[in-house]
């Protein structure tokens, strides 16, 4: 019995020393930036159910549970300049109820995952008060399957500084508002949006 109980304690050692094996060895910096991404994960969350804003509220009332997301991991985060277009092309991209929304092709970023180069486009629009504002929208090959079938959203706000180096976080990326109710209508990323490789950072669906 003794030998038996024994034999059982050093399986379960080995195993807790073979899962802390497995894990990632981060640095005091990237702990420090997965705990504030989790804390920020966790008051959209409360803002979700509690905000007569949210779209959970706001336009008719839609059943809540917690958002889902990929693990935070630092290696999603990436840094680039904002190249632009030098023919910056107007084109329509359409929401998810149909309606045509004038668009410029305004630029892109670039960044590098597993040695091989991708690019985002950034788009140029205007708010229905006329503001303009800028956008980064995408879908993967995780698109439809972990994640929202329409795509994915960074926010993107441009810096007067031509040479200004932009973060672009993974981990940050979100679905748009029609991801959790029907009265929304969201932008389509179009066939040029589409990444080749799995984004396994940001926000997963909703609605399985």
């Amino acid at each position: 019995m003794i030998k038996n109980n024994l034999q059982k304690s050093l399986l379960f050692f080995s195993l807790l020393l073979i899962i802390a094996g497995c894990g990632k060895n981060y640095t005091p910096e990237q702990k420090a930036y997965i705990a504030k991404i989790e804390k920020e994960r966790a008051e959209k969350n409360d803002w979700f159910k509690t905000s007569p804003e949210s779209p959970f509220n706001y336009k008719e009332k839609i059943p809540f549970h917690k958002l889902k997301y990929f693990d935070v991991d630092p290696a999603w985060v990436f840094h680039s300049k904002l190249y632009e277009y030098p023919v910056k092309d107007s084109l329509t991209i359409y929401g998810t109820k149909g309606e045509g929304r004038p668009t410029i092709k305004f630029g892109y970023i670039k960044f590098n995952v597993g040695g091989k180069k991708y690019k985002m486009n950034v788009y140029k629009s205007r708010a229905r008060n006329g503001k303009r504002y800028y956008s980064i929208w995408f879908t993967d090959k995780t698109t439809n399957k972990e994640s929202y079938g329409v795509g994915r959203y960074i926010d993107f706000e441009k810096n007067p500084d031509p040479n200004f180096v932009y973060t672009i976080d993974f981990n940050l990326a979100y679905n748009p508002y029609c991801a959790y109710s029907p009265a929304y209508s969201c932008a389509i990323p179009s066939k040029d949006d589409y990444l080749d490789l799995a984004v396994t950072a940001g926000e997963k669906k909703f609605h399985d």
